[in-house]
């Protein structure tokens, strides 16, 4: 069964551990030290240096089309046999705009409302990067469904680190079947 994890850095190798991962995106800020799991070979390994900034800011790289053409890229090719792990530095905005992002891309006729939904019950202080969705709502055409969706949710609860959550890309997809 198909499952997107999130979590923050400092539960990257527990979470790859427990779930069994074979696939990780790292979306940190540039300089940031991460170790990619021994568990998970370079090619299974997306590594986004973007800060987490909703404008362009001194001294930080704002998330472009590139970066998210490069997220759809690497989880359109995950053969979705086992897990993929997302995680931040927080595990709060970057990694969940990802899971989201990724979760519309693979479910295309899904209701982004859903999913955001569902992102929101997996996870309370889940605050997916406006940025982040806004790119690839334009990148996936979906005429600002996204958008709406996330704003719709709205910001999660405060937290100084989220909780690792788990997003079952199959009861996303149900309706597909």
């Amino acid at each position: 069964m198909p499952t997107l994890h999130v979590c923050p850095l400092s539960r990257l190798h527990q979470t790859v551990e427990e779930t069994r991962a074979s696939h990780v995106v790292t979306l940190i800020n540039h300089g940031a030290v991460v170790e990619r799991p021994a568990s998970i070979p370079v090619e299974r390994h997306l590594d986004l240096r973007i800060s987490d900034i909703v404008e362009p800011l001194e001294g930080h790289v704002l998330a472009g089309a590139e970066h998210v053409e490069s997220l759809l890229a690497f989880v359109t090719a995950w053969e979705r046999e086992s897990p993929l792990v997302f995680h931040c530095w927080a595990g709060i905005s970057r990694s969940t705009a990802a899971a989201f992002i990724t979760a519309c891309a693979l479910t295309p006729t899904r209701d982004e409302a859903e999913i955001a939904l569902a992102l929101r019950v997996a996870s309370p202080s889940a605050t997916p990067n406006r940025h982040l969705v806004a790119i690839a709502d334009h990148v996936l055409s979906r005429q600002g469904r996204m958008v709406q969706a996330i704003e719709r949710i709205g910001r999660g609860e405060e937290a100084f680190e989220g909780v690792p959550f788990t997003l079952q890309l199959s009861t996303i997809t149900r309706a597909l079947a």
